[in-house]
């Protein structure tokens, strides 16, 4: 792969990376609740698809800035695998919108 496309690659994920992250401060969500509330909280303008969702949990988990467990589901007769913020997440959180605040201002 060219280094462009690489870059290209590692800013989309960082990117989504970030809103993840982003979602998480409003609390634990199941993955579907995290895709929703990327979505609102874009107000309509970013949609999140669970095929690039589920790699970047991945991602969150191996660098350990989120953790998840199985809970049960509320009003739903199933449990659902829950993600939610560590203390690490919220650290790389504030130092990549202190990135993208730069990148902003430059721009």
């Amino acid at each position: 792969m060219a280094k462009l496309d690489r870059n290209r690659v590692a800013l989309m994920q960082g990117t989504l990376d970030m809103l993840v992250l982003r979602s998480l401060l409003l609390g634990p969500a199941h993955g579907h609740a995290i895709v929703k509330l990327i979505q609102q909280l874009s107000e309509e303008a970013l949609l999140v698809d669970h095929g690039s969702l589920y790699p970047a949990l991945n991602r969150l988990l191996k660098q350990r800035w989120i953790a998840a467990n199985w809970e049960q589901m509320p009003d739903k007769n199933r449990q659902a695998r829950y993600y939610r913020l560590t203390s690490a997440g919220r650290k790389q959180l504030a130092a990549e919108e202190t990135k993208w605040e730069r990148l902003a201002q430059a721009i």
